[in-house]
This record gives C-alpha cells, structure tokens and sequence, in this order.
C-alpha cells in the first residue's frame, strides 16, 4: 500500500513542490496538498502535470464561505484537539492592526476564518487519513496551525529546519528541535576545547552569516523592481483583493500610495536612527545585552506571543536587571529594507528615555556587544546560542533546544525573571566542551542543504527577485528550475526517503 503525504503549498516557497517532484521518482508515494496560493499562480495547481496529486484543496476557496454556528464549532474543535485557536489567531499578523496597513479585521470576521479553517482542516485529515505531513518550518498562523492538528491527530510530521548553524538542515517531528537532542547530549563525550577555539568556529558558521546574505541579495536589482511593478499595474487583475482576506482592502491604489508612503517613512526612520542611537558600547563593566528580534516575524508571533510588545519588553527586561547594572539595547540588522520596515521613531524613544538603556545602532557588530557583556538576553533569536561561544550566560524566552548549554536558560514566566538573570550573572558556570558537544551532535545529525540560496534561485526565476509573488507560474519555467536544482533536490529526497524509513 502506497504510503499517503500531505503537503501545505504556498505560491512564494518551493521547497516542498521540489522535493515531492523528485520524491515521487524515487518512491511510490501518494500526495495531497491543501494550497495557500493568490489567484495568479492558482492557475499553475489547477493545471501542472509535474507533481501528481491525488487530491488537492485551495485554502482560500474554504476560509472565505459563511459558517453556521462559528462559535459553537471553534468551541467544540479546541476542546477535542486542545488546539486554542482563537488565541493562535490573535497574533496573526494579517489580522493585527499593527502590521495591516489595508483592512482593520473585526472578531465577526476572524472567527468566520477561523471557524472555517477549523471545518476544513478537520474533514482534509478524515479524508485522507495521511502517514506524515512534509513541511518546511510554519512560518504563517494557518500553515502552523494545520500543523499542530497533524501533530494532534498523531500524523508523522517531516518538518525540514535549518539547523541555525552554516548550511546544514535536518528533518525533525518540532519546529526546532533536533529529534532525542537531549539524550544523545547526555550521553556523548566530548574532547576538551577552548573557547578561542570555539570562536573561530562560530565566525565560520553563525546564523547572521546567512541572514545578512541572504536580505542583502533580495529585491537589489532595479529591473526586477520596474518589472514587478509594471506587472502589478498593468497585466494583474488584482482579484485577490475581494477572494484572499489576506489581500483585503489592497487596491492597486492603497498599495501605490502605501509604497510612496512606506520609502518616506524609511528614510526619515532612518536618518533618525542614525543620529540618535549609539554606535558605541558603554564602558560601564555591568552590562546586558538584549536584542531585539526582527518584526513581525514567527519568532515572536508563534513562538514567543507573550512578547511581542518590543517597547515592553525592553521596559520589562530595564526593571528587573540589578541597580548596578546598564541594559544595552540593539536594533535588528535587518530589521529595515528590503524586506521590513524601520521601527516608528516614537518606538525607539521610548526605549531612550529610560536612563539605564542605551540603544546601539544596527550597523554595531553584535559579538563586540557580547564580549563587553555579563549576560546577554534573547527573546528566541540565535543570538542566546551564538554567545555560549564567548563565555557568557544568556537567557531565552522561547521554547528551543539552547538551553541544553547549561549556560543558556530559558524563561518560564515573566514573574521569574528578575531571580533567572540573578541566578545567571552568580551561578552559572561556562564550559567550553558544552558548547563543542552541542554543536558536534547538531551537525553529526544534520545534512547541507543551503536553504537560503535555494530560496534566492526560485525568487530570482519565479517572481522579479521576491518583489511580486501573485504572478502566473509557467510549468516550463518552473521544470527548468526543478532541473537545474536537480542534484541538490535529489540529495534532499534522499534525506526525506531515509527519515521515511527509519519512522
């Protein structure tokens, strides 16, 4: 009997379309798909011949319909899967006002989706009763939120992580966490080390490497924008405005005039930026670092949605340091063009205000901070991991596999704050051997695959360098690319077909 995977598609990311094409070349498996594409590349899933499905579902044809009875079916849902729906909801970014600039979401309407989404999930799974759901990491609320059902419902989860550590990856059943991570920690050894030495290594490796690379290559090329936007004022019928609520309200006007608006506002973040935050670290020899993350964003919307307030949390974070100790604060590098937005100005002046915070400029090299600090603090970024390496203690707030470092600790809940970052800054002992063994384990058990560039191909072939995603995808042009990537496809179904085996 044909082992059945269930996909989650979208019309921006590839990976999981790629690896179904050349999984179904090597194995005989049986594929389903619910689909969160814009109205444009629809046409591509209706039609395609290179991945074939048994069944598919377009996510927006279900979400938009009218539900009876919404809340009564929300209620019964969450309390037979223990799923909480509506609070998942409650973060989404399409429905924040904070990050919608087009459509103010009444609960009316959020309940109808989620209601909706609740129908659909459920009776997809009955249906077809998969071995495993194949995903990449669950970046948008109802991607995250069919995952937690499969995981519920008992369903393998293939889930590809990057491993936040060079270009390897690995497949695991949670976002983030290496399969028996802490069992296999407890029982390695490991040879003695130094910390120099350990240093050398994450320079090599760290996360912000690939990041940095990785924006700076998105959206560069003039042409690609020109084309983008000729393509979205001319040849697109905008439809996805009245049939995707995440598209509601963004009329080729509002979205023109949001643009003009947007680049306005960078420059005038920016040059306050430049002017008024720091670009050197404080002498004081009591210092701690807090980072802020990059917004909006999964690492605070999904794994950490009890911080998501920024301006709070450096507020929250300044009160419960030690009297003699200074919070030094710095901006996400990326955390402005070309991808994101500069914080409003009113933003940063609040952090300012507060005597004992100095907010330090993004283009600050983050491990010159780490090394003139005494603890460092991280909502759920890497930036907890990358300084185990120097020595120093830090904090996470979000559910990860860090805190396997016994330099690293992760925050339960608010109130415990002031006494986890006394307990770190007096108790904790630094181990270089710790922070080898974690790393030896991690890439022992992971494989390349540079995420990251496979991203850049596709953005590059398929959508004007990431600047338009609601395009008409031709299947040419796409089994193009499917065969210029074919070596490094074919070493990634490897990795799935062995994880498939070993289940």
């Amino acid at each position: 009997m044909k082992q059945k995977i269930i996909l989650w598609l979208t019309g921006y990311d590839w990976t999981e379309f790629s690896i179904a094409y050349y999984m179904q070349k090597t194995q005989n498996y049986e594929f389903y798909a619910i689909i969160d594409v814009q109205n444009n590349p629809k046409e591509f899933f209706e039609n395609q011949t290179l991945v074939s499905f048994k069944k598919i579902w377009f996510y927006h044809d279900y979400v938009n319909a009218l539900t009876i009875k919404k809340t009564e079916l929300i209620n019964s849902f969450q309390k037979k899967y223990n799923i909480p729906a509506m609070d998942i909801a409650k973060n989404d970014r399409i429905f924040m006002k904070k990050y919608n600039v087009f459509h103010e979401f009444s609960n009316e309407e959020i309940t109808e989706i989620v209601a909706n989404e609740c129908q659909l999930f459920e009776n997809v799974l009955d249906e077809v009763n998969p071995d495993f759901f194949l995903s990449l990491e669950t970046a948008f609320r109802p991607h995250h939120f069919f995952y937690l059902l499969c995981k519920t419902k008992n369903i393998k989860i293939l889930m590809l992580n990057s491993a936040n550590w060079g270009d390897y990856c690995y497949i695991s059943k949670d976002y983030h966490k290496l399969e028996n991570f802490k069992e296999k920690f407890i029982q390695t050894n490991t040879e003695k080390t130094s910390f120099v030495e350990q240093q050398k290594r994450v320079l090599e490796m760290k996360l912000s490497n690939k990041t940095k690379t990785f924006f700076k290559n998105q959206q560069k090329s003039s042409n690609s924008k020109f084309s983008a936007a000729f393509y979205y004022l001319f040849k697109s019928d905008n439809k996805t405005q009245k049939t995707h609520y995440t598209h509601y309200g963004r009329t080729k006007f509002k979205v023109l005039f949001n643009e003009i608006l947007i680049n306005f506002k960078r420059k005038n973040r920016k040059k306050f930026i430049d002017e008024n935050l720091s670009y050197k670290i404080p002498n004081n020899q009591n210092l701690i670092f807090f980072a802020l993350q990059q917004e909006p964003e999964r690492s605070l919307l999904i794994s950490a949605p009890d911080y998501i307030d920024q301006v709070e949390n450096v507020n929250f974070i300044a009160k419960s340091i030690p009297k003699n100790y200074h919070l030094v604060v710095k901006e996400h590098p990326t955390q402005g063009p070309p991808t994101r937005d500069w914080r409003k100005k009113s933003d940063y002046q609040k952090m300012m205000n507060n005597p004992n915070v100095t907010i330090i400029h993004p283009s600050v090299p983050a491990d010159k901070i780490i090394e003139k600090s005494k603890l460092v603090i991280s909502i759920s970024g890497t930036l907890a991991l990358e300084t185990a390496f120097y020595g120093i203690p830090s904090i996470t707030f979000a559910d990860n596999d860090y805190p396997l470092i016994p330099s690293i600790s992760k925050l339960s809940s608010k109130d415990e704050l002031s006494e986890l970052i006394r307990f770190s800054l007096e108790n904790i002992k630094n181990n270089p051997d710790d922070v080898k063994k974690y790393f030896d384990i991690l890439e022992r058990n992971s494989f390349i695959f540079n995420l990251y560039e496979f991203q850049l191909a596709y953005f590059k072939q398929l959508y004007f360098d990431a600047n338009l995603f609601d395009v008409k995808i031709s299947e040419k042009n796409l089994e193009k690319f499917l065969l210029d990537q074919k070596d490094v496809l074919l070493n990634l179904t490897n990795e799935f077909n062995k994880k498939i085996s070993e289940t």
